[in-house]
Formats: structure tokens, sequence, C-alpha cells
């Protein structure tokens, strides 16, 4: 299994006063359409209960991108992005939701009853999005008639057991990976026996 930039082992040499500079020395701010309120936009890694693939940290997320765990913090005009490279910042720009028209909902919005406050009440929002169809297809079949805490339990059993741990998250699992997987094993970590079913077959496909 390829190891993830960042991974911890007994081998490893740099202090952690290291590794803390050469993150510095590669933030780089990544703007988004404003407002935007990061902390408001990603509330749910906090409020739902840990997520092994987006761990929320210290007021920043942990997120693996491109095999290199990230640092993803609020800024003046977007965020900051450690570290950071061209691969990376079309994933992040995605993972925050810039492909959403939010300009145009809110618009579209303003005026009606119900949304109307909403759009207000909530300006700055901006809903993160799964940067992988699978990734996305897994969370939804995860959290179909379950609570979104038990939903998110049951997502970081699956991706503790068979992503790749980096520093403080885990990569998604690949979709390889969980094609080799058994329905129990799916069942041994929270699925139901028919998501189980809907995992795998959706893996092997």
């Amino acid at each position: 299994m390829k190891p993830i930039s960042g991974v911890r082992d007994d081998s490893d040499t740099v202090s952690e006063t290291s590794q803390a500079r050469v993150r510095h020395a590669s933030r780089l701010l990544v703007a988004l359409p404003q407002p935007y309120d990061f902390a408001v936009s990603t509330a749910r890694f906090e409020v739902y209960g840990l997520d092994r693939a987006t761990v929320w940290r210290d007021g920043g997320i942990h997120r693996v991108f491109d095999g290199h765990e990230v640092r993803i913090e609020a800024a003046l005009g977007g965020v900051d992005v450690t570290p950071h490279d061209e691969s990376i910042e079309r994933q992040v720009l995605r993972f925050l939701g810039s492909p959403f028209d939010l300009a145009g909902f809110t618009d579209w919005a303003a005026s009606d009853d119900t949304l109307g406050p909403l759009v207000t009440a909530l300006a700055g929002f901006r809903p993160p999005l799964q940067p992988d169809p699978f990734e996305a297809l897994v969370t939804s079949i995860t959290a179909q008639q379950v609570s979104l805490q038990s939903a998110a339990a049951i997502r970081s059993r699956f991706i503790e057991r068979y992503g790749v741990p980096a520093v403080h998250a885990h990569a998604f699992p690949k979709r390889e990976r969980v094609a080799r997987a058994t329905e129990d094993e799916l069942i041994g970590v929270g699925f139901s026996t028919r998501k189980a079913e809907y995992v795998v077959g959706l893996a092997r496909r």
C-alpha cells in the first residue's frame, strides 16, 4: 500500500518543530467567492462527531489530497492551505463547495418568505462536497435511515479500517481496496446487511 506523506512510523526523524516549519513555508491563500464563512461551512465536521477522513483540529481541517495530508484553515478572502500545489488547490476548491452558484441561489431565494431569512442568517455558508464520486455514494449509503451522528461513527470506522492513515486524517478508502472486502467485514464496522451489499457491489462494478 502506498504510504501517505506525513505518516508517522518508527523511522521518522523529522521533529514536530521542523514539520511545522515546512507546513508554514508552503502555506498559500486559496480565494473563495465572498461572502464565505469557513467556520459555518465546515461546522458539520465537528457537530456530527469524528470523521476520520475530514478531521477538525485546532480550528482547521485536516484531509488527504493527492497522498498528502493538507490543513485548511480560515483566512481573509478564503482559506489557507498547507501544503499547496495546483492539484491540491483544485481539490480543495471542490471540497469547499466552490462549484455551487450561491450568488444565483441567493438572488432567487432572497424574495421567498421561507428561504429569504435563511439566506440572511447563513450568509457565507457554502456546503462542502466530497471530492470523489465513490466517496459521495458510500457516504450517502451510510447515512440512509440512521441519524447523522450514527452515520458519521460508521463512516469513521469504515475509513479507519480500509483507508490509509496520515498524521491526523485518513485517506478515504480506495474503491479497489473496498472491492476486496467482504460483506461480513462491513457489517462488522456497523453497516446493515443491505448497506454492506450496496457498498461492496458498488466497489466491484
